[in-house]
C-alpha cells in the first residue's frame, strides 16, 4: 500500500512546466510542522517535495502560491538521475493525485477571481441545492427557535 496524506503550506509558488507532448506538470514543496518541539523548545518543520500533473497542476499554479495551505493526497515515488557532474541523485517525492485548496489567495488579499476557497482539484464540486455549507464559510443567520436543542 502506498498512500500519503499531508497538509502544509507552500514554501514558494509552484513551478509549472509542460512536457514536449503538452502535458502540464507542477513541482512544489510543502512545509509541514512537526507535532512536537525540539530540545530547545522550538517548532520544526519537514519540507516535502511534491509533483502534480495535468489540469490540477495548472489550477494549483494559477490559484495557490507561497504561504497558502493545501492538502495533498497521493503516493510516494523514488527515482534517480545523473546531474551535470555525473553524480547520481536520489529523489523521493509525493506524486499528488488530489490537492485540496485549504486557503485561498483571497485570504491573503490577492486571489484571482473564479476559485472559491476550499475547492478541490481532482474531485467534482457539488452544485447549488440545499447544501448547508453552500455559503463558503460566511455566517449563517439562524434563530434559537430553529435549533433542535
Amino acid at each position: 500500500m502506498n498512500n500519503v496524506s499531508i497538509v502544509g503550506r507552500m514554501t514558494k509558488d509552484a513551478e509549472l512546466r509542460y512536457t514536449p507532448n503538452g502535458v502540464a506538470v507542477a513541482n512544489f514543496t510543502l512545509a509541514i510542522n512537526r507535532p512536537f518541539k525540539n530540545q530547545h523548545g522550538e517548532n520544526e518543520a519537514d519540507f516535502i517535495n511534491c509533483v502534480i500533473w495535468r489540469k490540477a497542476a495548472e489550477s494549483l499554479a494559477n490559484y495557490m502560491g507561497k504561504g497558502n495551505r493545501v492538502g495533498v493526497e497521493g503516493r510516494l515515488q523514488s527515482r534517480t538521475y545523473e546531474d551535470k557532474d555525473g553524480k547520481t541523485v536520489f529523489v523521493t517525492e509525493v506524486v499528488a493525485e488530489r490537492v485540496d485548496f485549504l486557503e485561498s489567495r483571497k485570504d491573503q488579499g490577492n486571489q484571482p477571481q473564479g476559485q472559491p476557497q476550499g475547492q478541490s482539484q481532482g474531485q467534482p464540486q457539488q452544485q447549488g441545492g440545499d447544501s448547508p455549507f453552500a455559503n463558503a464559510g460566511e455566517p449563517i443567520d439562524i434563530s434559537s427557535d430553529d435549533l433542535p436543542f
